[in-house]
């Protein structure tokens, strides 16, 4: 039993290391085995503190106390316990630093902007019943359609529609969702459920998009795929009950990088082959937890070169001396530009796998040469993918993007002039 309690007390040692450790520390490579386990001690503490409360009595009842290494391993979980609570306490922030944000980039009134009809469909509340399961996704007043292709790239070029059961006259705005996992792994059907299955439930038409994956293709096929994905919506979408007038996009991770390219370089022929001259502006960007600078220019990162020998040979097969446009293509930051839509960017304090600077520095960048509104979401103590599992974090940060999105679709944003598709070099 007093072996059982040191395991314990070990792995949750671990990951409260992994969480206050300095980012100088632990984030000099892509830690993955990190991020799972600090993901655990942040998003789940909640449920991790009392399961691991309960477990330490049982054992005790065992005898795991009559040696020295059960106490041992007891007054480590003890000192390791304050860390889950703290993470519980940031979690109750997320309200208020939901509205702060929306309030500093969108105005003070913006609530007040937001049509009645449309405010009619937002969340007025959130409760513990609606966090209380993580992982229970699907709701009876959504349908999936799944494994619709929009592309010949079998599995990889296919995309799932959620959609509510009722569709009004006219259709829903839709949103594209773009998954993540370091551009080389990852499923449309697996990551930003909960955004997903909230929007369909509000009105909104989500589309889930595959593209496919290094190193069998390197960038900037990813993101000729998304594109893709989008033409597909403005050529077929009203098929299915969108209205592909207004489409925002969305992703996390690397689909946060890909998100943020598809909003920052729209109607770029070159980056559409297959479909040159579909409209493929959005309206509404909102990249979470992405990279924006391979070539870190602003020392966003400890280590300068993570970015790069993490991706050469492996997601951009040429080198920043081989070819420094394609890394600057790569870079959403190097692609900001005054004429692009309204920016909602999300990140976590205490990512560890994409960290915070990437949004600080991302977001300022837009704030200083977007003409359109720019809002900048960091939220206290939430990890990489915070919100692929329900939270009250995640709840509270659903419920942001939507407003976002709907005070966007109301009118209030300066919009972006109209891009025309440019011409071949």
């Amino acid at each position: 039993m007093d072996w059982l309690l040191a395991a314990l007390a070990l792995f949750n040692l671990f990951s409260m290391v992994m969480v206050f450790s300095p980012r100088s520390v632990k984030r000099k490579d892509v830690p993955w085995a990190m991020f799972g386990t600090a993901l655990l001690a942040t998003e789940l503490a909640w449920i991790w503190l009392p399961l691991q409360i309960f477990i330490a009595w049982l054992l005790a009842l065992g005898g795991a106390l009559e040696s020295g290494l059960g106490n041992l391993a007891l007054f480590i979980l003890a000192v390791t316990w304050p860390g889950l609570v703290w993470s519980i306490w940031m979690s109750t922030k997320a309200q208020a630093t939901v509205e702060d944000a929306l309030s500093r980039g969108l105005g003070h009134n913006y609530r007040r902007q937001i049509p009645p009809a449309a405010q009619a469909m937002t969340r007025q509340e959130v409760t513990f019943r609606d966090w209380r399961n993580p992982l229970a996704m699907r709701r009876p007043d959504v349908e999936v359609l799944r494994n619709i292709p929009y592309g010949p790239g079998g599995v990889r070029q296919q995309l799932d529609v959620y959609r509510p059961r009722f569709i009004p006259e006219g259709g829903c705005p839709v949103l594209l969702q773009i998954h993540g996992g370091a551009w080389m792994m990852g499923d449309k059907s697996s990551q930003a459920l909960p955004l997903m299955y909230t929007l369909a439930s509000r009105g909104w038409i989500v589309v889930a998009a595959n593209y496919r994956l290094s190193p069998s293709v390197g960038f900037p096929t990813h993101l000729h795929d998304c594109k893709s994905a989008l033409c597909w919506i403005r050529e077929n979408g009203r098929e299915y009950g969108m209205n592909p007038d207004f489409v925002a996009v969305t992703g996390g991770s690397a689909g946060g990088h890909l998100s943020a390219l598809m909003g920052l370089t729209g109607n770029r022929r070159e980056l559409q082959p297959d479909h040159p001259d579909t409209d493929t502006s959005v309206q509404a960007c909102i990249p979470f937890y992405g990279v924006y600078d391979m070539l870190v220019r602003e020392n966003q990162h400890p280590n300068r070169q993570v970015y790069e020998r993490f991706l050469r040979g492996k997601v951009i097969y040429e080198t920043p001396q081989e070819n420094p446009q394609l890394w600057d293509l790569a870079s959403p930051i190097v692609q900001v530009q005054p004429d692009v839509p309204p920016f909602m960017v999300v990140h976590g304090t205490h990512d560890s796998l994409a960290v915070v600077a990437e949004g600080r520095t991302f977001s300022r960048k837009l704030r200083e040469l977007s003409h359109s509104p720019v809002v900048y979401l960091e939220m206290p103590g939430a990890e990489h993918a915070w919100e692929t599992v329900h939270s009250l974090r995640t709840e509270h940060t659903v419920d942001g993007v939507h407003r976002f999105l709907e005070w966007v679709r109301a009118g209030n944003a300066q919009p972006a002039s109209e891009q025309q598709p440019q011409p071949e070099p």
